[in-house]
C-alpha cells in the first residue's frame, strides 16, 4: 500500500475507533436499545388494578403519558386506599392535602402541593404541565387553576379517615410505621410500544403530618425523574430522606453512566443509608425501568414490592432489600 493511501486507510481506522463508546464518553445505555421492548409497567406496591389499567392501554397502543395518568388515577378514587386521593389520611389538623406530579417523554413535566378538595391531582399536574409555563403550583393557587380547568370540588375526608384520625388524636404519636400505608405512595412507569417512558406520582403524603407539610412525592428529581434516552424512577417511604438523596435522579444518571437499573437503585438507597445513621427507622425504596425494559428495585427493610404488567399479566415481586 502507498504511503499516502495507508494514512488515508488509518485515518478513517481512527475515525471509526472514535465512534467506540469509550472515545465519546457514551454510556452502556446507549448501546443496549437495539431491541424494542414490549410495553411494560411498573409500579410500588401491589396496586394491582392501577398497573393493570394502564398496562391493557399500552397493548392498545395508548402512548406512555395517558396510561401512566390514567393508571395512578385508579388508586387516587380508591376510599379503601388511605395514602392516596380521595379517602387519604389528614394532616394532624384535619386536613386532606395531595401531592402529585407527572412527567413526558419530551421531558416536560407538572406538578401541585398542598392540593385539597380535588380526587385527582396528578390529571391538575398534567394541567399545569400542558397549559401554563410553570411546573408547579401549591395550595390555593393549585385549587383555583383546577377549578378554572374544569375539576369538580368535593369532600376527601371520608368517614373512615376521620375515625382513625380521632383515635390517632388520642396519643398523637408521630411516627411512621415502616410498610404499614400511611405513608406511602404509587409511582408508575410506562414504556409504551414506540419506546417511550412517562412517569406519575401521587399521595395523599405522611398521615397525621404537620400542616404544611410537603413530600418527595410532587418534586421532580426526588420522587419522579426520567430522561427517554435512558430511563426511568420512582420513590416511595420516608420523602424527607428521599428528597435529601434527589434519589430519582440520582438513579437516572446512574442508569445513563452505564449502572442497571439494579445496581443504581442499590446505590441510591445505600447512600440514605450512608447519609442517616437513624435509618433502620424508616423504609425509602425505589423501583427503576431502562429504556430496554430492565427493572431495579431495591429498599431499605424488606416487605416492600412492585408490580409489573407485561405480556398482558400482572406479577408482584418482592424487592431486594438492605436489611
Amino acid at each position: 500500500m502507498k504511503r499516502r493511501n495507508f494514512i488515508k486507510a488509518a485515518g478513517i481506522a481512527g475515525a471509526g475507533a472514535g465512534l467506540l463508546p469509550g472515545s465519546l464518553n457514551l454510556n452502556a445505555a446507549t448501546f443496549r436499545k437495539e431491541k424494542k421492548p414490549t410495553p411494560i409497567c411498573i409500579a410500588t406496591w401491589n396496586f394491582h388494578e392501577a398497573s393493570k389499567t394502564a398496562g391493557e392501554l399500552l397493548y392498545k397502543g395508548t402512548s406512555a403519558l395517558d396510561a401512566v395518568e390514567q393508571g395512578v388515577r385508579i388508586e387516587e378514587a380508591n376510599l379503601k386506599n388511605t395514602t392516596v386521593g380521595n379517602g387519604g389520611a389528614p394532616d394532624r389538623d384535619g386536613n386532606v392535602t395531595l401531592d402529585a406530579c407527572i412527567m413526558a417523554p419530551s421531558g416536560d413535566c407538572g406538578s401541585v402541593v398542598y392540593l385539597k378538595e380535588i380526587e385527582h391531582p396528578v390529571s391538575v399536574a398534567r394541567k399545569v404541565m400542558e397549559e401554563t409555563p410553570h411546573v408547579m403550583l401549591a395550595g390555593e393557587g393549585a385549587l383555583q387553576f383546577a377549578i378554572q380547568q374544569g375539576f369538580q370540588q368535593k369532600n376527601l375526608f371520608t368517614k373512615e379517615s376521620e375515625k382513625a384520625w380521632k383515635e390517632w388524636l388520642k396519643d398523637k404519636e408521630y411516627k411512621p410505621i415502616i410498610n404499614i400505608e400511611n405513608h406511602d405512595t404509587i409511582g408508575m412507569l410506562c414504556l409504551d410500544d414506540k419506546g417511550d417512558i412517562a412517569g406519575a406520582c401521587t399521595t395523599s403524603g405522611l398521615a397525621y403530618k404537620m400542616n404544611g407539610r410537603i413530600g418527595d412525592s410532587p418534586i421532580i428529581g426526588a420522587g419522579l425523574y426520567l430522561d427517554n434516552e435512558i430511563g426511568g424512577a420512582v420513590a416511595t417511604g420516608m420523602g424527607e430522606v428521599i428528597m435529601k438523596s434527589v434519589g430519582s435522579f440520582l438513579i437516572v444518571e446512574l442508569m445513563r453512566q452505564g449502572k442497571s437499573p439494579q445496581e443504581a437503585c442499590e446505590i441510591a438507597v445505600q447512600r440514605i443509608i450512608k447519609q442517616n445513621p437513624n435509618y433502620k427507622d424508616f423504609q425509602a425504596a425505589f423501583i427503576a425501568l431502562s429504556k430496554n425494559g430492565e427493572i431495579g428495585s431495591y429498599c431499605i427493610h424488606e416487605g416492600f414490592s412492585y408490580v409489573k404488567f407485561q405480556d398482558r399479566k400482572n406479577t408482584n415481586t418482592p424487592s431486594k432489600s438492605y436489611l
